[in-house]
């Protein structure tokens, strides 16, 4: 199998499921946890977004798939859209989670200190919240390598939800079952890199 399946080679596959994944997950974070935070902070922000949010966390990414066809078209815009979505409700949430747990005597004696605002969210409350959100990144970029295969089947050419759904029309099952593993270790490797970047930026998780 030179040429790889479906004439695409193997690392390819890879690396192009790769990319789409990590861009919309770097996407929903960026997006994300500045939104969860402010919506932690504010009544006004968590009345604004908390319902649409919580209105389309539940669909499955398949329902709203034609959508982002009709929208976005089927090139990457629309794979990297349905995967951001499905990855953002849970930075959103963890973010907005780990705001509440900051304690309310540290953010008034930081306030007492003649801190700012910036430097409450900056040296408080988004110290507090980091153990929440590497959970909801943990939790995210499992969603989106579910969400992957659907966001393939948008005309997708390469990458290995293709790859695996090509191969199952076609009865292939050992293609099938090297797909299905790759994704689970690039997904396990990644939750172990951020479990090690966890532990060095928030030690003091768990203690106490």
């Amino acid at each position: 199998m030179k040429e790889g399946f479906t004439g695409v080679g193997f690392w390819e596959h890879v690396w192009v499921s790769t990319l789409r994944v990590f861009g919309a997950f770097l996407l929903a974070c960026v997006v994300g946890i500045p939104l969860g935070i402010a919506m932690g902070m504010s009544p006004v922000a968590r009345g604004i977004f908390d319902p649409p949010i919580e209105f389309y966390r539940p669909i499955p990414p398949l329902a709203y798939l034609p959508l982002m066809i009709i929208w976005f078209g089927i090139d990457e815009l629309s794979k990297v859209l349905l995967i951001f979505s499905s990855v953002l409700a849970p930075m959103v949430l963890g973010a907005r989670a780990g705001v509440k747990s900051a304690a309310i005597e540290q953010i008034h004696a930081a306030y007492s200190f003649g801190a700012t605002r910036w430097q409450v969210i900056r040296m408080v409350i988004l110290p507090s919240a980091m153990p929440e959100i590497f959970t909801a990144m943990r939790v995210g970029i499992g969603f989106g390598w579910t969400t992957l295969v659907a966001a393939e089947m948008v005309a997708a050419t390469s990458g290995l939800g293709y790859m695996v759904l090509s191969a199952s029309r076609f009865l292939q099952t050992p293609v099938v079952i090297m797909g299905i593993v790759v994704i689970a270790a690039i997904a396990y490797a990644f939750d172990h890199l951020v479990r090690f970047v966890e532990r060095r930026v928030v030690p003091w998780k768990g203690r106490g």
